[in-house]
């Protein structure tokens, strides 16, 4: 497959790797971006990508919450521009609303009542009315005890760049205080899971990969190599025992207290955190680009 300079710069954007560095991992990888990043981990060139810092889209995501359910969900818009205007905000915070209340996908909340025509009826209007394509894309329902929101960038109230939901059980009242915390917390650090149990395996399974190949390259070009058995036994274990502290919800850091994992804070506030959902706008969503020049030729050429 032939590497091209857009796939380099992709892997450089979304690995902080050298340009010759970037090229020889997609080369050695036949151009599979995803290998190509695990190969330069394996080298001790780039730290783990999420794929979430290589995508972007302009939109909201609103939140609403009510006697322990809570709702996160994302419309899409062409412009962050739009994203500011008040009716398109209003649209956000309606289909929030018919979301808490009856939706449990985007299918049904699509086909659902507002103001007396459905929700997609009521989103094609506002494509019409406002001028630039819309899509209600996502939908994340959660239940609890108590369930907590919060939004990171907020554009009004109740909605904003990143939307998260918090469920907790325990003390209603220590744990909407403490709640919100973890919530900005969640947005902050943005963690893969809520606990080991939570993640995926194929995720555990790529990562020990990684780490299991870094590791023994890194003592074959030692100058005092250490017996394979410390290798296997106690620095790929650190290694992984780490990776779950750093991306597993319960495992990390507390943000306001560095001193205790999230789990201990609960527990100290006598609360326990059983789910949560963090919701960014564009997860997932390539954005086309270009570089200045192709787009000036482009201009050019009419």
């Amino acid at each position: 497959m032939t590497v091209t300079a857009q796939m380099v710069k992709e892997l450089r954007d979304s690995t902080g790797a050298g340009m010759m560095d970037a090229k020889k991992a997609l080369t050695e990888t036949n151009g599979d971006m995803e290998a190509a990043v695990d190969w330069l981990r394996t080298k001790g060139l780039a730290k783990a990508a999420k794929k979430a810092d290589r995508v972007a889209a302009e939109g909201l995501v609103g939140v609403a919450v009510d006697n322990g359910r809570g709702v996160a969900v994302e419309i899409n818009s062409e412009t962050d521009f739009v994203a500011k205007n008040a009716d398109f905000q209003a649209l956000v915070r309606e289909v929030a609303r018919v979301a808490l209340t009856v939706g449990d996908s985007v299918e049904v909340v699509r086909a659902s009542d507002l103001n007396g025509k459905t929700v997609e009826e009521v989103i094609q209007e506002a494509i019409a009315r406002i001028g630039e394509n819309m899509t209600f894309r996502r939908l994340h329902v959660l239940e609890g005890d108590t369930v907590v929101s919060y939004v990171h960038n907020a554009a009004a109230a109740g909605m904003g760049k990143i939307g998260v939901l918090v469920a907790l059980k325990g003390d209603a009242t220590k744990a909407e205080e403490i709640g919100k915390q973890f919530a900005m917390h969640i947005a902050a650090t943005s963690p893969l899971a809520l606990s080991e149990a939570h993640l995926d395996p194929a995720v555990l399974e790529r990562e020990l990969a990684v780490q299991t190949a870094k590791a023994l390259e890194e003592n074959a070009s030692s100058a005092k190599p250490k017996p394979e058995a410390v290798i296997q036994n106690n620095i790929i274990p650190g290694r992984m025992k780490r990776f779950l502290a750093e991306n597993t919800l319960l495992g990390q850091a507390f943000v306001i207290n560095p001193d205790v994992t999230v789990e201990q804070a609960a527990k100290d506030a006598g609360v326990e955190i059983t789910g949560y959902a963090r919701v960014a706008v564009g997860e997932g969503i390539e954005k086309k680009s270009e570089d200045f020049a192709a787009e000036v030729a482009k201009m050019v050429q009419g």
